[in-house]
């Protein structure tokens, strides 16, 4: 039985986690899509420690001209706060915004900064409309855009750029780890070790979300329901596995908080 979750969760893990280059190289970028270097590069606060070192990195070898860190407060803030003060006392996160976090871990572990933050948005929605509305004020152009998230919500931020943005932009995801479950002494784990990540039972929580956000039916987020994202296709496969892994837990679907709610559009 186990095995079989195990499963699941790893087919839902790899459709949500998207990542469309191998590695954040120059070489892979210009192998890929004839570019050395993006216009812009953006970390979702929404991630886990781990999206931090990849920006860093990122910063370091040049891969975009542009940095930016989004994240105001939303769903999962406390918990972010928590795993920074955990295995990183230094940095300072008391009422700060997960953008802020972000930075001042960069700054303190690497001595790097973003070129901008926004600090102001609670929800995949507004992550992105309040992102593009810091790139027209600070006149910022952009042809390609690489999106850096928790893998969970990877794909979900890809299909609500897509809805909002009002020119034709390459997006590049790179989802902030990959993630493989495992059966390990009777329970589930994960197969390696990755820095700040979450507990079992809230990524089961995070992916089973994220699916039912995805369907594009009544109670999606899809055209065809709330209409926050274009139409993304869920292969037969991914979908199978979310009502198997949905039996199982079935009260880990995670259901839209209210408070976090505001910056639709």
């Amino acid at each position: 039985m186990l095995e079989t979750t195990a499963q699941t969760i790893n087919i839902l893990g790899r459709f949500c986690g998207k990542r469309d280059v191998e590695e954040l190289t120059a070489k892979q970028l210009m192998r890929d899509y004839g570019i050395i270097q993006a216009d812009v590069m953006v970390l979702f606060g929404g991630s886990i420690l781990c999206g931090g070192d990849i920006l860093a990195q990122a910063i370091r070898q040049k891969i975009a001209k542009k940095y930016v860190i989004v994240g105001g407060e939303g769903h999962t803030t406390e918990t972010f706060r928590k795993r920074m003060q955990e295995e990183f006392p230094e940095v300072e996160t008391a009422g700060l915004s997960e953008a802020q976090i972000f930075a001042n871990y960069i700054r303190q572990r690497y001595g790097l900064k973003a070129d901008y933050l926004e600090c102001t948005s609670t929800n995949c929605g507004s992550n992105i409309t309040c992102l593009l509305k810091l790139l027209e004020e600070k006149m910022v152009p952009f042809q390609s855009m690489i999106l850096l998230h928790d893998a969970t919500m990877q794909r979900r931020i890809e299909a609500v750029l897509k809805k909002y943005v009002r020119k034709p932009v390459q997006i590049i995801n790179y989802a902030a780890y990959k993630a493989k479950t495992v059966v390990r002494d009777g329970s589930l784990a994960y197969a390696q070790e990755i820095p700040g990540m979450w507990d079992m039972n809230q990524y089961i929580r995070l992916l089973l979300g994220e699916i039912a956000r995805l369907t594009d039916d009544e109670n999606g987020y899809g055209p065809k329901g709330k209409n926050y994202l274009v139409h993304v296709d869920i292969p037969p496969e991914v979908q199978k596995a979310f009502l198997e892994l949905r039996a199982v837990y079935p009260g880990l679907v995670r259901k839209a908080e209210p408070q976090y709610a505001k910056g639709r559009i």
